[in-house]
């Protein structure tokens, strides 16, 4: 009997070894199947730009466990892919069109939309056709669509702008009825960051800021929107959407079209049958009603990867929220980027740097030890150009001053020379319900900052003094690097906000240009030929883990994706994820965090609404608590 339950006890052990054995083996293959990167073959069709999501400078790294578990994670988009996409399907005759679907896309800071629509330009320019479609078009998806030469949209859609700018939330109330005692240190007029937990509305130089702010970025709008569509009426449709499609019976698409926003009001099979009908494309193998043959922006973009060849120009990309410490990409941590550039220097034969900037700030001293990094370059005498993308402010700014150039767009966002920093105590909120505290004190910091009793005089003076001496080494460098007075620097600094064609005539940019441009300057300034030159990143490459979780969590179907909401639900939807994102970064500001902060906190307003999903938690939450 023992020797019966022996064997069968090794039976058992076998037959789980060989299940797990088969297991391993099987996500081992299909790892490597996910992971492989095989150069696609591409066949004759219409190439889909599918942009679902946001186009960014740097995509943030995935969670991988929210991305198993199936919560829905916004697509983004990297810039320069896309734009090298678009360039490289100007000349190649597989492709016969390109074909815009920008039903999912949720926009980018307006230099990028307007990089991504240049590019949308210069294929249309080519001769090439280019058709674009959506159910719903909003600021930044039709300003990509603009520069198409066919407009589609669904005739229960329409277009409607409703340019930068809207509400803000304001704290102060609830604060004060909560009993919250919000400690405020700032340096900066304009440092418009803490206001919302200092007052109930808007200051008055806060006020004019915005004002100039928008109106500037707006304008840039309708002259990039007039140049692409000269035809569009787009100033009626601006001042007087509602008397418009009054006219039009309520029909938003019939006005557009009569407006001449759109060139034609049809379904997807109808988009796709006008796809498909165009020579040398045809319906795809299914023969689906309104299908085409499709070539996927995933793989075309595999099949012509950046150039390599030539002189090496690194390109440091300092994206997202810096950071102290380590951080994955899509966030500048001080750490992560110091070492890459440290890194790059030792390990590659770099002959000129170019800084990537696309930053609202955050912490002064990952900045300064990015800043730092960033130097290294210069002592071993490599120039170093910088290159802004949609948004370089703040500590955003403070990376870019040792560039020996510094480009811009007209409509990037930048400068907010301000420091600021927000401690959060609940001295009142406790005595609200009865509780008090009471201990010994060694020293006037002992205990300190405490969020119990409330700060002392001593902390405050003493952090207010950091915050200040900050703000005074913020404005030294900034006025070494543009050859300035530090009262000259004082007078534009003072944490506002500009669009870089101000920028420019302030002197805190010297040229207009892309990522491309500030790369053919460094290498004229390493005395290269700019076309014998190629860029060579200094990012970390994804792990074998987070390739897999990519490419379990990401789809590429040939045909457009389903229909979305309405327009109505569209903007709806927008400013839903405007409010979760407000309420996010009250969330973190009201943690409390002593350091000085560089960072510019309202410039998040001028991009994409694309909230994190805690913050979206949270927000349903408070809107379920209040009956909504």
């Amino acid at each position: 009997m023992r020797l019966v339950r022996g064997t069968w006890k090794l039976l058992v052990a076998v037959k789980d070894g060989l299940v797990l054995l088969a297991m391993l083996l099987f996500f081992g293959a299909l790892f490597a199947a996910l992971v492989a990167k095989p150069n696609p073959s591409i066949k004759p069709g219409a190439l889909l730009v599918a942009l679902d999501g946001t186009v960014v400078e740097q995509p943030s790294a995935v969670d991988p466990f929210a991305a198993l578990s199936g919560t829905r994670v916004a697509r983004e988009h990297r810039l320069r892919d896309v734009v090298h996409a678009l360039d490289k399907a100007r000349d190649d005759k597989r492709v016969k069109l390109v074909v815009l679907d920008l039903d999912r896309f949720v926009g980018g800071y307006p230099a990028v939309v307007a990089e991504v629509g240049a590019a949308v330009g210069r294929v249309r320019a080519s001769g090439k056709p280019v058709l674009a479609y959506a159910t719903a078009y909003t600021d930044s998806g039709y300003l990509v669509a603009a520069n198409a030469s066919e407009i589609w949209v669904n005739p229960m859609g329409g277009a409607m702008f409703s340019g930068p700018g809207g509400s803000q939330l304001y704290y102060k109330g609830l604060i004060d009825k909560l009993g919250i005692n919000a400690h405020v240190y700032r340096v900066g007029e304009f440092k418009s960051a803490v206001e919302p937990f200092t007052r109930t509305d808007q200051s008055e130089a806060a006020r004019a800021a915005n004002q100039a702010l928008y109106g500037s970025l707006f304008s840039q709008w309708r002259e990039a929107v007039a140049k692409a569509r000269p035809k569009a009426k787009i100033d009626d449709f601006v001042t007087q959407p509602d008397k418009l499609v009054l006219a039009a019976g309520g029909d938003i698409a019939k006005a557009n079209l009569a407006s001449g926003l759109v060139d034609q009001v049809g379904d997807r099979i109808a988009f796709g049958n006008r796809i498909a009908a165009i020579d040398g494309v045809g319906p795809a193998d299914s023969k689906a009603a309104g299908s085409f043959k499709a070539i996927s922006l995933k793989n075309w973009i595999a099949a012509n990867p950046q150039p390599k060849s030539g002189a090496a120009i690194g390109v440091l990309t300092i994206a997202g929220e810096i950071v102290d410490g380590k951080s994955g990409s899509g966030t500048a941590g001080g750490d992560t980027i110091s070492k890459l550039m440290l890194q790059g220097l030792a390990k590659k034969d770099l002959k000129a740097l170019v800084v990537r900037v696309d930053s609202p700030g955050g912490s002064a001293l990952a900045s300064e030890q990015m800043r730092l990094a960033i130097l290294q370059a210069k002592e071993k005498g490599l120039p170093v150009v910088v290159s802004m993308g949609g948004l370089a402010a703040s500590g955003g700014y403070w990376v870019s001053t040792p560039g020996e150039v510094i480009f811009a767009e007209p409509n990037t966002i930048t400068g907010s020379i301000g420091i600021f920093g927000l401690i959060p105590t609940f001295e009142r909120t406790l005595a609200k319900i009865g509780v008090t505290t009471d201990g010994v004190q060694t020293t006037p910091l002992t205990g300190q900052p405490n969020i119990y009793a409330g700060t002392n005089a001593a902390f405050d003076t003493l952090v207010q003094a950091t915050i200040e001496n900050g703000y005074s080494r913020f404005i030294g460098l900034v006025a070494q690097s543009r050859r300035m007075t530090p009262e000259r620097v004082n007078q534009i600094g003072q944490g506002r906000v500009w669009d870089g064609g101000t920028a420019r005539q302030l002197g805190l940019v010297d040229r207009f240009g892309t990522l491309s441009d500030a790369v053919a300057e460094a290498a004229r300034r390493a005395k290269l030929d700019p076309d014998k030159v190629h860029a060579a990143y200094l990012e970390k490459e994804p792990g074998a883990f987070e390739q897999f979780v990519d490419a379990m969590t990401s789809s590429d179907n040939d045909r457009v994706g389903s229909e979305p909401g309405d327009l109505v639900s569209r903007l709806a939807g927008e400013r839903r994820a405007l409010l979760a994102q407000a309420v996010g970064d009250a969330r973190r500001l009201v943690k409390g965090n002593a350091a000085m902060q560089a960072r510019c906190l309202e410039c998040a307003g001028l991009g994409p609404a694309v909230p994190a999903a805690e913050d979206v938690r949270l927000l349903d939450l408070m809107l379920a608590r209040v009956g909504l």
